[in-house]
């Protein structure tokens, strides 16, 4: 279980990162639908996995590239953020959330 404050910490990075990407990174992330679907951080929060969705799936794995390159760059947006909320910036890890390719799959199969 994570404790109230990992909740809203988590909350504030995922809107934040989300910010980031729709705005500072819109160059990398151009023809593509970005989301920020979770964030989990650790109990110290001095972690934090970061879950997106892409759109199309088929440059899921190029995009998460893209971003993991310039994952400093949103780590040191991030920190001029929540400067005033928490003393130390979170290390950042990117990973894929394949649940709406994975619902989409289902209903495909049941729709056959």
């Amino acid at each position: 279980m994570d404790s109230t404050r990992q909740q809203k910490i988590a909350r504030q990075i995922q809107r934040d990162i989300a910010e980031i990407f729709q705005k500072e990174m819109a160059d990398t992330l151009r023809g593509k639908l970005v989301t920020v679907t979770t964030v989990r951080v650790s109990p110290d929060l001095a972690y934090a996995k970061i879950y997106i969705s892409v759109f199309p799936f088929a440059q899921s794995e190029a995009t998460l590239d893209a971003i993991k390159e310039r994952g400093w760059q949103v780590r040191k947006l991030l920190g001029a953020r929540i400067r005033n909320q928490l003393k130390v910036v979170p290390e950042l890890e990117f990973f894929i959330d394949d649940s709406l390719e994975y619902i989409n799959n289902i209903d495909n199969l049941l729709n056959k």
